[in-house]
């Protein structure tokens, strides 16, 4: 695949999702340096955050093995 086949919609809303899913893990791991949750907790919104980009990923229908 070239760079031109990543600039469908499809993975143009994938990007924006995992760039949402990076800064809320950004801001998780501040909220736990911070003193602000437990590890646990943060332990718990991290995996939350990671299923909702992985049912984005499944709702968009991308395959992992068509981006190589």
């Amino acid at each position: 695949m070239t760079y031109l086949d990543f600039l469908t919609p499809t993975y143009l809303i994938f990007n924006a999702n995992l760039q949402e899913f990076s800064q809320t893990i950004g801001y998780i791991a501040n909220l736990q340096t911070g003193g602000k949750m437990t590890p646990f907790q943060a332990y718990q919104e991290i995996k939350l955050a990671y299923k909702r980009l992985k049912h984005s990923k499944k709702e968009l229908d991308i395959d992992s093995n068509n981006s190589q």
